[in-house]
Order: C-alpha cells, then sequence, then structure tokens
C-alpha cells in the first residue's frame, strides 16, 4: 500500500480484524519510511450488481443509499436509531443478493421496506408507505390504517399466525 503521509510503498501490517460482520478485513499497516500509521480496509468486490426494474420499465443499478434516503424521510422526528436504519437497509439488500441474480422490481424492494419498517415503527410505515403508494386522498390513507390495525401484528422471530 502507498502511505498516505509520505508515498512510500514499503510497509508492515502491524494489525488485522474483521469488520461490518466479516464482510470487511480491516488492517493496521505502519509505513516503514516515516514509521506513521494508517488504516486500510479490504471488500470483495460486488462484481453481481442487481438492476432495479422500475415502474417505467427503466432499468438502474442497485443504489442502497435510496433506501436509507426513503427510511430518513419516513422516520424524520420519530425514535428510530440509525443503527435500526442501517440494519433494516442491509437485511434488504441482503435478501435482494440472495434472491435475485440479476434484476429486481421496485414494487419488491419497497414491499421488503415497507414490511420490515411496520415491524419498526408503525408511523413511519406509514408515512413511507404514502410515499410509496402515492396516495391520493386521506381516504387512502385511512384504508391503509384500517388495513393495519385490523391484522394482528406478528411477533418478530416468531412462525406467522395467519399465511
Amino acid at each position: 500500500m502507498i502511505c498516505p503521509f509520505c508515498g512510500s510503498n514499503e510497509d508492515k501490517v502491524i494489525d488485522s480484524r474483521a469488520a461490518e460482520a466479516g464482510k470487511v478485513i480491516r488492517r493496521r499497516r505502519q509505513c516503514t519510511s516515516c514509521d506513521k500509521r494508517f488504516t486500510t480496509y479490504e471488500r470483495v468486490e460486488q462484481t453481481s450488481r442487481i438492476a432495479v426494474v422500475k415502474r417505467d420499465g427503466k432499468r438502474v443499478p442497485f443504489d442502497r443509499d435510496n433506501i436509507a434516503r426513503g427510511l430518513d424521510a419516513a422516520c424524520g422526528k420519530r425514535p428510530v436509531s440509525e443503527d435500526a436504519k442501517q440494519r433494516l437497509v442491509d437485511e434488504v439488500e441482503e435478501e435482494l443478493h440472495r434472491e435475485f441474480d440479476r434484476e429486481v422490481s421496485s414494487q419488491v424492494i419497497g414491499e421488503r421496506v415497507m414490511a420490515k419498517l411496520r415491524d419498526l415503527d408503525e408511523v413511519a410505515y406509514i408515512r413511507f408507505a404514502s410515499e410509496y403508494h402515492q396516495f391520493k386522498t386521506v381516504d387512502d390513507i385511512m384504508e391503509e390504517l384500517k388495513a393495519m390495525t385490523s391484522k394482528p401484528k406478528d411477533v418478530k422471530n416468531q412462525q406467522g399466525l395467519f399465511p
């Protein structure tokens, strides 16, 4: 690695450890020329990119930041931690990479985010659903609220009551 301080490419690894749930290796290095220390990260390159098929038929590369921005908007001023939001994005991304090879519809992504968001915060769920479903009237929102309150809430990590 090239030293960010002196530009030398001679260094030694002092410490290596897993980071980000084992998906990344963090290496602490020391330059043999200037003796300064710096950190590098190794990640597996994502070669299989998933394309998202939008409602209008356009295909765009999957970008987890789009999910994060939607969650930030839905969770604005709600007691939802950044860690919980990042965990939700990680879970959705992991599911998509596991289940889809090349393409996934934006509808599938939205449904998965809404399902996880409903368990996390119901108000944020309604906010996200109102954008996702493009509600036009208050009646549309009321219908969603009725559907949400009429269906029993499943307990996390427990088999569902109703199929």
